[in-house]
């Protein structure tokens, strides 16, 4: 039987002398992934009516699995082993409490809500990533890449760009269980600078930036004179030969083609270069953001997203003292970390930078069609364990209750969804899937759920087998 053709392929792949007319580039985001990471700016499906070109997203991800019960969902009635030393706080909004340790957020909480009853059945920080940001259960507990399509794949395949010279996706990293799956690399972040090992299951790694400070020598910054000098050439064509080995061996070369001419020209525009030179950025805005490493994450997100990028995941990694624990994620068993330490050294920066953010959007009326969401693939148990040799507190990987903080999009802001048992165990009212709120995400872009992609095998599967939209947020 005649193999059929597909009338999106493209003729073929660039030759390496022609990538050198390409302009200063920075190697970074050349040799990182020209095939998952430039051809994907463009290879977005024609937008549908009902999607809505204004919509976009910024996911703080707390990697590891953030603690509802210490930060969005406390009981101070529980006994002393499952609540904590932290006490809750009144917010603005009468009847909403949060942890003490983030003064600021309290100010405002008629500018988010919080999801706290959302749960899933995967306890694996890969598995339960796969499971919350796909909406399917992988086969394999450890996967280092996602086996179905996360949700900022989605959008990439699925919406239109907003602005032809912008990504549609980007992020700061790879996500242990993340990634475009049977969509292909196409359909992955644009990543300017990431790091193997945040996809590999490491729990030990500096926080990748997604920010540049717009001098020469910064890994990130694309050079406006369009000149390479001999030894970034060199090094261009080293990385290209690699590169184009490593395809040729995966039988991938129709990844590479007529794509990545026109993601070059995006990348090398003014808009792109400027969304990511924080320079560019009022020192005042910069100073309330925070000279950190969160900080300076959050206003480049911002940034994206006003240049037009549809769609912005970042990790939200922090580098604990050593004496406070090993890990730079959330991940606080009491192997790990002190993980009322870890809070204490952490959330104050937290508080500064995602109040700014949401400051920021609303100040800039972008709280109608930008939603924040803060969250990463589970809870922690609500049971404090002592594994540790020193017996210092930690919690394990609780997939059974967790809680989303969400700001903007558009949505109703000011309350509180759901509530769970009296040692925040479980949901006992409005019991939802994680889908749930992919759902209410995917409504907000104008993506039908029950459309279907067709897997490697050629087997079609709907966007969601299951969940609805959160009717109280809409």
């Amino acid at each position: 039987m005649p193999r059929r053709k597909n009338p999106r392929r493209c003729p073929g792949p660039l030759g390496r002398r022609e990538w050198l007319k390409i302009g200063g580039l920075s190697l970074g985001a050349l040799a990182v992934g020209a095939a998952p990471n430039l051809c994907q700016l463009l290879a977005a499906e024609p937008a549908s009516p009902a999607v809505d070109r204004d919509f976009s997203v910024i996911l703080f991800w707390a990697n590891g699995g953030p603690s509802h019960i210490d930060l969005f969902d406390m009981k101070p009635a529980a006994p002393r082993e499952y609540r904590g030393p932290f006490k809750p706080t009144a917010t603005n909004v009468s009847g909403i409490e949060i942890t003490e340790q983030l003064p600021r957020l309290a100010k405002m909480a008629d500018k988010f809500s919080i999801v706290r009853s959302l749960h899933h059945e995967r306890n694996e920080h890969s598995g339960g990533t796969n499971r919350f940001l796909t909406g399917y259960a992988s086969r394999a507990a450890n996967l280092a890449r996602s086996e179905f399509p996360m949700i900022g794949s989605v959008v990439a395949k699925k919406v239109g760009q907003s602005a032809f010279d912008v990504p549609t996706f980007v992020a700061n990293t790879p996500f242990y269980g993340g990634g475009p799956a049977y969509l292909g690399p196409a359909h992955a972040p644009y990543m300017p600078k990431p790091n193997p090992l945040t996809a590999s299951g490491a729990n030990r790694y500096d926080p990748v930036p997604i920010f540049t400070s717009g001098a020469d020598d910064d890994p990130l910054f694309i050079d406006s004179s369009g000149v390479l000098n001999l030894q970034r050439r060199q090094k261009l064509l080293t990385a290209i030969d690699e590169i184009s080995r490593q395809i040729d061996d995966a039988g991938a070369i129709s990844g590479i083609d007529e794509l990545q001419q026109r993601a070059v020209e995006m990348l090398t525009s003014q808009r792109t270069r400027k969304a990511f030179d924080l320079t560019q950025e009022d020192p005042k805005v910069r100073a309330r953001y925070g000279d950190t490493h969160w900080g300076k994450s959050l206003l480049t997100c911002r940034r994206l997203v006003q240049a037009g990028v549809r769609f912005v995941q970042c990790q939200a990694t922090f580098r604990l003292k050593p004496v406070t624990g090993r890990t730079s994620n959330w991940d606080d068993h009491s192997v790990n970390s002190d993980i009322f330490k870890a809070y204490q050294e952490k959330l104050p920066y937290f508080d500064q930078s995602v109040t700014a953010l949401i400051e920021d959007l609303y100040a800039r009326g972008m709280n109608q069609h930008v939603l924040f969401v803060f969250c990463g693939e589970f809870g922690r148990t609500p049971l404090i364990r002592n594994q540790h040799a020193s017996g210092r507190p930690g919690r394990d990987h609780w997939s059974r209750a967790m809680s989303v903080l969400l700001a903007g999009g558009g949505l109703q802001m000011g309350q509180v969804i759901g509530k769970t048992s009296r040692k925040a165990e479980e949901p006992i009212e409005r019991i939802m899937d994680s889908n749930c709120l992919l759902a209410t995400i995917y409504s907000r872009f104008g993506i039908e759920t029950a459309k279907s992609f067709f897997d490697n095998s050629g087997r079609p599967i709907p966007l969601l087998s299951s969940g609805t939209p959160i009717h109280e947020l809409l």
